[in-house]
């Protein structure tokens, strides 16, 4: 089975001290994309008490939920609260990163709320000792995070001047989106409608086949130039037959830089997953201009992979060489890495633990690989092994069922005004909403997007669909808000 060992899912397959999870970790909407003026990026930070638990009466203890306000371009008489439902990370980093916010303020009259996830940045239940073991983890769940959205909405509203009759929309990416499109499903009366970016609310169970996110990684790259796939997908097994003996594992170590030398089975299974995750990620972060989300990289990162992966036919040296130079341009792009260490995350860490335990309880996302109509090697969904490794670890098993039965599933229909935008390029849409479902629980696709590119700022370089993408969600919003403000005439 897969792991999950560092920030965004580094998938090491059998590493003794690795934390398990199946999937590649989800990434969070703030991306590095500043907006010009010197108020665009100024807030105020702000905690509120939340009840650490909402559904049960035994525990009455309060934390600090941190939340940041921006409210530089709000109008109390039309305007409406923008509501970033926190993802898995330090809020600030979401704040400080997320364009599309920004960008659409001043427009909407806006009041930006960016609200913290419990367990993640300073909103910690139980201070220091909150990762500690199960028993002080048992409340971190999508549920709890949502109810503390709703809470504070409800105490904002009453405490703001002006904001008693102020419309909300929830807006989020990957598992933020997740998270803002459950937020409408759960509390219509306090949010009008939302906005999920990216967001795979059908990765769970069987509601999506589970070779469906591999297979969209696998069609960026072939997309991407000749044979590129293929090349990746020969690797493999060149790498297999390499490391069969030491000989070969030392040339891999000094062929592909590595700062540790591969040793044992374990190292290799280590190394392959590592390579998994650049192409995972490569695939997500394939934007139309140069950007730093999860490295520095250039515009369509993976058309300028692809040129060093042409000839899959190669000799095992040759072929491998060639992969170290793809691989290159991820990792050291700006010529700075003077080896490479497979045991240090790619990019920031923003909750690493908080989202291996959920991942080991409700956010089991199956996924599997056959090296057929996809360029990995195959690996079969095990949820018997996924559980028993989250048991050595953190002593609960997974609830696989449980996301389709608090959510929905796909019987969804009787919500209304979620907005559903997937990039084409994106794994991740594989388990998202792409398809309208009924006229006020819309998908909006982005043919060149990868992951959620709309919820970046504008840029002379976006294609132009995302830029349709946009102005669609703030025709939306303005139909929610505008809905409301005439219905509070009428009373």
């Amino acid at each position: 089975m897969r792991w999950s060992w560092n920030f965004w899912g580094l998938l090491v397959a059998g590493v003794a001290t690795a934390v398990p999870g199946s999937f590649p970790r989800l990434r969070s909407a703030s991306l590095p994309d500043p907006v010009p003026g010197s108020l665009s990026r100024s807030y105020r930070t702000c905690y509120f008490d939340q009840k650490i638990d909402h559904f049960g009466f035994a525990e009455d203890s309060t934390f600090k939920q941190r939340f940041l306000i921006a409210d530089q371009h709000w109008r109390q008489d039309d305007g409406t609260v923008l509501f970033y439902t926190g993802n898995e990370g330090d809020i600030t980093w979401f704040a400080n990163n997320t364009g599309l916010m920004w960008n659409i303020a001043e427009e909407l009259g806006a009041i930006l709320i960016f609200a913290e996830h419990r367990y993640y940045g300073e909103s910690l239940p139980f201070g220091n000792k909150s990762f500690d073991d199960a028993r002080y983890l048992n409340y971190l769940t999508s549920e709890q995070a949502l109810a503390d959205f709703a809470v504070l909405v409800q105490h904002l509203k009453k405490t703001m001047p002006g904001a008693q009759d102020t419309p909300v929309v929830a807006i989020g990416g990957s598992y933020g989106g997740m998270l803002a499109a459950w937020f409408r499903m759960k509390y219509p009366h306090v949010v009008a409608g939302a906005l999920a970016a990216s967001a795979p609310i059908w990765q769970f169970e069987d509601l999506v086949p589970c070779s469906t996110f591999y297979n969209i990684v696998t069609q960026d790259f072939q997309k991407s130039g000749d044979c590129c796939a293929e090349s990746i997908r020969n690797s493999w097994a060149a790498i297999n037959r390499l490391a069969s003996t030491a000989e070969g594992m030392r040339w891999l170590s000094c062929a592909f830089r590595l700062c540790s030398p591969l040793k044992t089975k374990q190292n290799v299974s280590a190394f392959k997953a590592w390579l998994t995750e650049t192409w995972v990620n490569l695939a997500m972060v394939d934007y139309p201009y140069k950007a730093n989300f999860l490295q520095p990289l250039p515009a369509w990162p993976i058309q300028v992979v692809c040129k060093y992966l042409q000839v899959p036919k190669d000799s095992d040296k040759a072929l491998l060489k060639n992969i170290f130079q793809a691989v290159n341009v991820y990792y050291n792009y700006t010529g700075d890495a003077s080896c490479f260490n497979l045991s240090q995350t790619a990019t920031q860490n923003l909750g690493m633990l908080g989202w291996y335990y959920q991942a080991c309880t409700e956010m089991v996302m199956p996924m599997c690989s056959d090296g057929v109509n996809d360029m990995f090697e195959p690996q079969k969904w095990d949820f018997h092994a996924y559980s028993d490794d989250c048991y050595k670890v953190w002593g609960v098993r997974p609830r696989p069922s449980w996301i389709p039965t608090s959510y929905g599933g796909k019987n969804i229909s009787s919500h209304s005004n979620i907005l559903f935008s997937n990039g084409g390029l994106d794994p991740w849409s594989g388990g998202g909403v792409t398809q309208n479902i009924t006229d006020t629980l819309v998908a909006i696709m982005i043919p060149e997007g990868a992951h959620h590119l709309d919820l970046r700022s504008n840029s002379p370089y976006d294609p132009y669909s995302v830029l349709q993408a946009r102005m669609q969600e703030v025709h939306f919003i303005k139909l929610w808000v505008k809905k409301i403000q005439e219905n509070k005439c009428r009373k």
